[in-house]
């Protein structure tokens, strides 16, 4: 009886200890993060030379006129970083390279703005265009379309075109942004 009466004991005890690590690690986070190629509702998010950018779902937005598709966003505040990229002759879900030889009717830029709160006048902005030269740049799929909203993957190597000419990887970049209407 003794025998048994631990038995059960060791097993209420196994049994509670799978329930409880069951429940921990079932639990889900709400801390919004994403898996790679898959931005969250309203935002774009790419790694700018290895750190994590994410724009503000109330200032990123995509447009459609005709066959031209334009997808921005912002992060906002005084540190702001911005992306931008234009498709010319857009026909739907696919792949739209960035630059290579005569294909430049597709680009993609990322910016960076620094406010100086104290003497705004000295605020400094940056641009990193591509292509920026006869190469191809990089690429923006377009994985869904809609009347309402447009999702996709991109990644490009863009080049300062203010100043120091200096180059800058955007990777693993993602998006899941509305139309304005």
């Amino acid at each position: 009886m003794r025998v048994l009466s631990k038995f059960k004991s060791m097993g209420l005890t196994l049994f509670s200890m799978c329930l409880i690590s069951l429940m921990l690690f079932s639990c889900g986070s709400n801390d919004n993060s994403t898996t790679p190629g898959q931005a969250a509702e309203g935002v774009i998010t790419a790694k700018v030379g290895g750190v994590a950018v994410t724009t503000l779902s109330m200032a990123t937005f995509a447009s459609k006129v005709q066959n031209n598709l334009h997808i921005q966003g912002n992060t906002g505040g005084t540190s702001a970083e911005a992306f931008t990229f234009i498709v010319l002759n857009f026909n739907g879900a696919g792949t739209y390279p960035i630059g290579g030889g005569a294909n430049i009717s597709n680009s993609a830029s990322y910016m960076k703005t620094q406010v100086d709160l104290s003497n705004p006048a000295n605020s400094k902005t940056e641009t990193w265009q591509a292509p920026y030269d006869n190469t191809k740049a990089g690429e923006v799929t377009i994985s869904e379309i809609n009347d309402s909203e447009v999702k996709g993957t991109f990644y490009f190597k863009a080049q300062n075109v203010n100043g120091d000419k200096s180059i800058k990887n955007i990777e693993s970049g993602s998006f899941n942004v509305k139309f304005t209407k």
